[in-house]
């Protein structure tokens, strides 16, 4: 009993960090990965975003369990309002989000994810050869930690 409340707790307060913000769902080994959630943290003016890593109790709560990515590392997932996107969609909805120039992202939304994915797919699949792997999960800052939800 004392599990299922201490889950049923953590589920309450990560839902209450992320009210009326979106969430970047991201491999938290990965240096790329690390290195676009510093990219938009250090942009994120507003602190419009927040953070879990992919595979944690978190996303596993908060991610539809129908959503096939959820449990993919090799996938990028935004939440916002419910609604999920993967892969370049949520890449470049980020970067909506941003100041400019990094805004003008969103005209690449105009090319069919036919094209996009293949891309971003190539690249996450190599991630670790390309960009190295981290032994641990990332660790926020302490400035950084009331953006995370674990």
């Amino acid at each position: 009993m004392g599990r299922a409340s201490t889950a049923q707790q953590r589920d309450e307060e990560a839902l209450s960090k992320i009210a009326d913000h979106p969430v970047l769902f991201f491999d938290g080994e990965c240096n790329l990965c690390n290195s676009t959630i510093d990219f938009v943290i250090r942009r994120d003016r507003k602190r419009n975003f927040r953070y879990a890593a992919l595979g944690s109790a978190v996303a596993d709560s908060l991610l539809p369990d129908d959503l096939p990515e959820k449990h993919n590392l090799e996938s990028f997932i935004l939440l916002v309002e419910g609604k999920t996107y993967v892969r370049s969609e949520a890449s470049l909805r980020v970067a909506t989000w941003l100041p400019f120039p990094w805004n003008l992202c969103r005209l690449l939304l105009l090319i069919p994810s036919v094209l996009r994915d293949p891309v971003y797919r190539f690249v996450s699949r190599r991630r670790y050869e390309m960009f190295g792997k981290r032994a641990t999960c990332r660790v926020p800052s302490p400035e950084e930690r009331e953006l995370f939800l674990e």
